[in-house]
């Protein structure tokens, strides 16, 4: 029997970001699970190191945060309402140059100009809180967007329901309860998951950090596995999806996210299981054709050779260390949006 009394709300799942007091408040995800850490960023330099160091982490979760940081430049240069331009635009840039592949951080920013060219020509410009609100209205819009996606994606699983997850989709890589956790959250609460399986995720473990912390969190039954477990468990188990978020999805459905979900993909065609991509609409970049325009963030090699400042490997190795991979659109069996879920072929160049 499912106990559903221990699920959170999904008033009462937190956020990683929130703008308090002329700053920001940010749930440090590097210190997790060992320790619970709130970093106050009172700069557009604090921002950027944040999101450049996965101080903060998830495509949402990164575009809500760089928008508080397009706010807090304009609140910093003490003019609610001749903010000078210059000063947004050198904002947007150290934004935007901090992570190349999720999409969701240069469209948050691209809304953020947006909403500072309306405020600045308006006859009584205010443009800090024209752009406070904004980005206080993109956070608001990816917890109702996380509702939606959470409902479509748990219409696609059937009852009693096993699924496969990599990487960390949930409130902590969103504004609100989730992408592809948002679906896990949905079933759970509905009384139709059974079990879930988190892969670790390497190099960074955001499975074994942070979902499995979330995930224990809200009391869903959950096993930990590694990597290279994924295949042996889809030939020995059964599996009844493959749950992934995304990062940067291309107007065919090809689709980058965290390193490991090609081969995902690879191995759920094989043994006949649908793997579905979670993710709203600002996700998608109808201007990239296919995933071969999308570009792939290397991190540093150390992340692989002393993970966590634990050397692992000999002196003199070397790595190769891609944060993102591209699983092409003929092996995702469904892309689930806030508007509802779109099958193949995918065509989002009218998006």
């Amino acid at each position: 029997m499912i106990d559903r009394s221990r699920l959170p709300s999904f008033d009462e799942v937190f956020s990683p970001v929130a703008y308090r007091d002329g700053g920001i408040d940010l749930l440090d995800q590097t210190k997790l699970p060992r320790e619970t850490i709130v970093r106050r960023l009172e700069s557009v330099e604090d921002v950027a190191e944040a999101i450049r160091v996965m101080r903060v982490r998830g495509a949402p979760a990164i575009g809500i945060t760089a928008a508080y940081g397009m706010a807090l430049a304009a609140q910093k240069s003490g003019q609610k309402t001749q903010v000078p331009p210059d000063l947004m635009r050198e904002a947007a840039s150290a934004l935007r140059d901090t992570r190349p592949t999720a999409v969701n951080l240069t469209w948050a920013i691209e809304r953020m100009l947006s909403a500072y060219r309306s405020a600045a020509s308006a006859p009584e410009p205010l443009v800090f809180e024209a752009l406070l609100s904004e980005a206080r209205r993109i956070h608001q819009e990816d917890i109702a967007a996380n509702r939606a996606m959470g409902a479509f994606g748990a219409d696609l699983l059937p009852e009693d329901a096993t699924v496969l997850t990599i990487c960390n989709t949930g409130a902590l890589a969103t504004g609100g309860i989730g992408t592809a956790y948002g679906v896990i959250h949905t079933a759970y609460g509905r009384g139709t998951l059974r079990l879930v399986y988190a892969c670790e995720t390497r190099p960074r473990l955001q499975g074994a950090r942070l979902t499995a912390w979330e995930l224990l969190r809200d009391g869903i039954p959950f096993r930990l596995l590694s990597d290279g477990a994924a295949a042996a468990l889809m030939k020995t188990q059964p599996i009844d999806a493959v749950l992934a978020g995304a990062d940067r999805i291309a107007r065919n459905g090809d689709t980058a996210n965290k390193i490991g979900t090609y081969s995902l993909s690879v191995l759920a065609e094989k043994h006949g299981i649908p793997l579905y991509v979670v993710a709203p609409t600002s996700t998608i970049d109808a201007g990239t054709a296919t995933g071969e325009g999308i570009p792939i963030e290397e991190r540093s090699a150390d992340e692989v050779l002393a993970p966590f400042g634990t050397r692992l490997a000999p002196e003199g190795a070397e790595a190769w260390n891609p944060a993102f991979d591209v699983t092409p659109a003929e092996l995702i069996a469904g892309i689930v949006t806030e508007r509802g879920v779109y099958r193949s072929p995918f065509d989002f160049s009218a998006h």
